[in-house]
This record gives structure tokens, sequence and C-alpha cells, in this order.
């Protein structure tokens, strides 16, 4: 029932990851790349774990209790141990006075932490947001998904992706920008109900709808002068513009690019995705994720050993972090998150049937005629010309 791992999507997690450490390794400040690597994710994430639910959910074995059981220890599997291994860490070196936030990166709630401070301190920790984005989606989801009725669900996504956009364009009449705007939950409900409705999508037809086939590319463009623009002195006014489109627009071809590699892209692009450095990337991604600012904040300290400039933004903050960052997490991923992952076998989402043996002797009329058919398929000659060897 469950899928195998989709080569492609690790490629699209490979391609999110990229975006994230561009923006943080080598860009100057403002740059937006990060942020849609990110949204990415939200997609990816919803589009996955949809999928899952709603496959547990067809099945006859499906009972509620088991799959939202087994949902929330299979990710709990996944995502805690090297999550908590990270703050534990922080906590013990004290990693650039990150201490006293620690209880709330422990709930999972650093996205309130920075949004309620309005700044990125302790900024080893900032990248959390989106993973507490995550975790609080994780926890409410499965029970939509498994317990409204079918014919809700769609409608449920529709009516999140409306409020998410509504709060967006609430926050111009707020007045000042902050960071409440971006890091709490109905910011991001949009790109990870996406993800979801994608998924009851496809749960009836395999081909996207028309309309976002045809708005996708007309939508990248409008978002490609928008990053143009985003560097820029713009005024107020224009800067809110940027500000929503850069947020509403490459959603459309985000999901279009979920959508088209879950079913296989073609040709150079499906290549490059389906390519073994893709899929391996993608595959540590979390890692690569959770680790490139505890990295960084080391590969800056280590500066006067360092005969590059790494202490600022460029090619070799770039090269060096993703190094190390990418080491560590594959060192992680072999040695500490594959073998907790293997564990998740033991807690499907539907329960395993198993089969009864039957001891019912068959009758000698039935045996018979079983020899009967067997004995004429080996007499009867081929009439079709042997196939050459493969």
């Amino acid at each position: 029932m469950l899928h195998a791992r989709d080569r492609q999507l690790d490629g699209l997690r490979t391609l999110a990851i990229s975006m994230v450490l561009y923006a943080h390794f080598f860009a100057a400040d403002g740059s937006h790349w990060g942020h849609i690597g990110v949204r990415l994710f939200f997609v990816l994430s919803g589009f996955l774990i949809t999928r899952l639910l709603l496959e547990a959910r067809s099945t006859t074995q499906y009972k509620p209790g088991t799959a939202i059981g087994s949902f929330y220890i299979r990710r709990a599997l996944r995502i805690f141990p090297p999550y908590f291994a990270v703050l534990s860490f922080v906590w013990l070196v004290n990693l650039e006075q990150a201490r006293g936030s620690i209880k709330w990166h422990a709930l999972y709630l650093s996205n309130f932490w920075y949004a309620l401070r309005d700044e990125w301190t302790p900024w080893v920790l900032c990248h959390t947001w989106s993973l507490s984005i995550e975790e609080q989606f994780y926890v409410a989801w499965p029970l939509v998904i498994l317990l409204a009725p079918r014919r809700w669900l769609e409608p449920i996504c529709m009516a999140l992706i409306a409020c998410s956009l509504a709060y967006r364009f609430y926050w111009p009449f707020t007045g000042t920008p902050s960071l409440a705007r971006d890091l709490l939950p109905p910011a991001s409900m949009d790109a990870l109900v996406a993800g979801a409705l994608l998924a009851l999508h496809r749960a009836r037809s395999q081909t996207l709808p028309q309309w976002m086939r045809l708005s996708s590319a007309p939508l990248l463009v409008a978002t490609a002068i928008l990053m143009w623009l985003k560097p820029l002195p713009l005024s107020p006014t224009l800067a809110w513009v940027n500000w929503i489109g850069l947020e509403v627009l490459p959603l459309v071809p985000l999901t279009a690019l979920v959508g088209y590699s879950s079913s296989g892209l073609r040709g150079t692009p499906g290549r490059l995705l389906e390519s073994p450095p893709m899929t391996a990337v993608g595959r540590v991604s979390y890692g690569v994720y959770l680790f490139h600012p505890i990295v960084l904040s080391f590969v800056v300290s280590a500066q006067p050993w360092i005969p590059f400039n790494v202490s600022e933004q460029g090619f070799g903050r770039l090269i060096l972090g993703t190094t190390g960052t990418l080491a560590l997490a594959a060192i992680s991923w072999l040695a500490f998150e594959k073998p907790l992952n293997q564990l998740k076998r033991y807690f499907p989402y539907v329960p395993q049937r198993r089969l009864q043996p039957t001891y019912d002797a068959p009758s000698a009329t039935a045996l018979s005629k079983a020899g009967q058919v067997q004995e004429l398929q080996i007499a009867t000659p081929l009439r079709v010309e042997r196939c050459p060897p493969r």
C-alpha cells in the first residue's frame, strides 16, 4: 500500500535545501530564496503525509486509532532523535547563548518565541521556526484526514488556504511589519495544505488540473520579476505588494512541481532529479537543514585558522559550510537516524493481515480436473516463435 521512496521527490528536497544553504551561506541579506526553499519543503510535507494517510484510510483493515497512533510514533522516530540531540548539544555548550530559550524549542514553539520577541535571537536556532510549524501541523492534520468525512476534506483544505491568504492581506493594515507575519501558523498553512490538496486530487486523478498547468509558467515569470525588484528601494506600499506577491505567487508553481515529480518528470529534468547525488542529498536533507546553523557557528568561530573569508556571506562560507554540513548530516544518517528510522516497520498504518492456513482437503474430482488441465497445458505446443533472449 505505502509508497517506496519517490526518487524525484528526494531530488526536490535537494533543490529545497540548496535554496536554504544559498540564502544562509552565500546570498546577501534579504535573499528570498531560503524562504522559497522552506515553502517547497512545506508543500512536500503536506503532500506526502496526506497521501500516506489517505492510503491507510482506503484499506479494508483501516482502524482510525491504529493509524493515528502509528503516525505519531513514526513521526517521532524520524524527527525527534536528531532534533533533541541538537538541542541537547546547544544547551550543554550554551552555543551562541541559546540556553535560555531551549524550553521553547523543545516544545516546538520556536515560531512563537521569535514572533513574540520580534528578533532572531538566538540566531543559531532561528531555523527551528519552520520545524515547529511542521510539528504543529503534524499534531492536528492526521485527525482531520483520518476522522473527517471524506467529502469534507477538499472544502476544509480550500477554507484553510483562504484563511491563510486573508491572514497575509491583513498585515498591510497593521502598520509596521513584524516577524509574526511570517512565523505564526496561518502564514504557512497555505503551503502545507496546498500539498495536502494535491494529494486529495491525486487520489482521483493522475493529471494536474488544467488551471494549474496553464498558470504555473506566468506565475513563475511574475515571481522572478518580484525577486529582481526585492533588493531595490521601494515605497512602503510597493514593499508590501512585493512581499505578498513573493508569498502567494510561487505557491501554485511549487505545488505543480511536486505534482509533476510525484508522477515522474521525463527528460533531462527527471534524470537530474533522479541522479544519485540529488537523491543522496535529499535523503539526508532533514539533517542538513537541522545542522547547518550549528556548523556555521563553528566555521565562523574558526576564522583565525581558515585561510579564506568565512566571516561573511560568500563562496568561502558556502563551500566550507556546505561541506561540513553534508558530512555531519551523512554521519548522522548512517550512524543514528537510519537505524532508528528502520523501527517504523513495527508501526504500520494498518494492522497486518495474517493469512490463516486452510485445512479443507480438496476433493478427488478437483484434483483430477486440475491435473488434466496441467497435462493439457504441458502437452499443447506453442504456436509462436521463441522470443530472443534478453
